[in-house]
């Protein structure tokens, strides 16, 4: 299952999941980590090769983890990108009830994470429109002891969406620090992928956290802001918003869409990365011509 390994005490552990169409992302948001850490990276890609009916899911290329490794590497030799076929855990047990909805099913790979052995107890769990912006040593680095999970709330859902009334309580599942030992031990996963399976909801692997997480923290929006960039941004995530002027609408500009960052969100904080993006991106399709 593993086709990299070598993982250190000392290092910043990263999971991102999907199939081949997260690419862009992930070497976006892979480079925005790199520039805010010292520390040896440990980059883990889950993701799967799979037939739903007409729908084709091609994996992450191995030559794209290849090439990441081969980059991490040169600004830390302790660091790595490692790929993980969850192709047999997903077939074995996949979520039935929302296989047909229009959220894509490697969207709840990362509830397979607790069935890799070999996926360290503390992990980063990261979508792949999410860019790093400050040093996330101190969110990564949080006392865990006896809680499943760390995130943010949903900047929208925390209002509609709650498991106490009065209490806010419903997190963004894109920016997660995750205790697989605590979540091992709870069965949170496999309850949430019995969910995904019996029940069609709304953003499934998304609920079927927060309403059978029994322990998490809760961190300020810095660590993954979902509307705009402030100051204080640590992480940002570039996920559909709404907009009212001149007129009520939703945007959606991802990271990779750098025209689109510019022109639309008049965003110009993270064009270091872009052009670096560009220029290995360039590379990497070369050498793999």
């Amino acid at each position: 299952m593993m086709e990299n390994d070598g993982l250190s005490e000392n290092c910043i552990n990263v999971l991102y999941c999907g199939d081949r169409n997260i690419e862009d992302g992930l070497v976006i948001s892979v480079l925005s980590l790199m520039k805010h850490t010292a520390e040896p990276l440990h980059i883990f890609v889950m993701t799967m090769d799979l037939t739903l009916g007409e729908r084709q899911i091609a994996p992450v290329s191995q030559g794209t983890v290849r090439y990441l490794d081969s980059y991490v590497k040169k600004q830390n030799c302790g660091s790595s990108v490692t790929r993980i076929d969850a192709t047999g855990l997903f077939r074995a047990e996949p979520p039935q009830a929302n296989l047909e909805t229009r959220f894509t099913p490697c969207c709840m790979l990362r509830l397979f994470a607790d069935q890799v052995p070999e996926l360290p107890e503390r992990i980063l769990y990261l979508d792949n429109d999410v860019v790093c912006r400050q040093d996330y040593a101190d969110f990564y680095h949080q006392d865990m002891e006896g809680c499943e999970l760390a995130g943010v709330l949903d900047y929208y859902g925390k209002w509609v969406f709650r498991n106490r009334p009065l209490h806010m309580d419903y997190v963004n599942s894109g920016v997660l620090l995750l205790n697989l030992a605590q979540i091992r031990e709870t069965g949170l996963f496999a309850r949430c992928r019995a969910m995904c399976r019996d029940k069609q909801m709304f953003m499934p692997d998304q609920s079927a956290i927060n309403k059978l997480t029994r322990s998490k923290r809760l961190w300020g929006r810095a660590y993954n802001e979902q509307r705009k960039l402030h100051r204080n941004t640590v992480f940002q995530h570039f996920t559909t918003s709404f907009r009212f002027f001149p007129w009520i609408h939703t945007l959606t500009v991802k990271p990779w869409q750098i025209d689109h960052m510019h022109k639309k969100l008049k965003l110009h904080e993270y064009d270091d990365i872009l052009q670096e993006y560009t220029d290995i991106t360039a590379t990497m399709k070369g050498s793999l011509l």
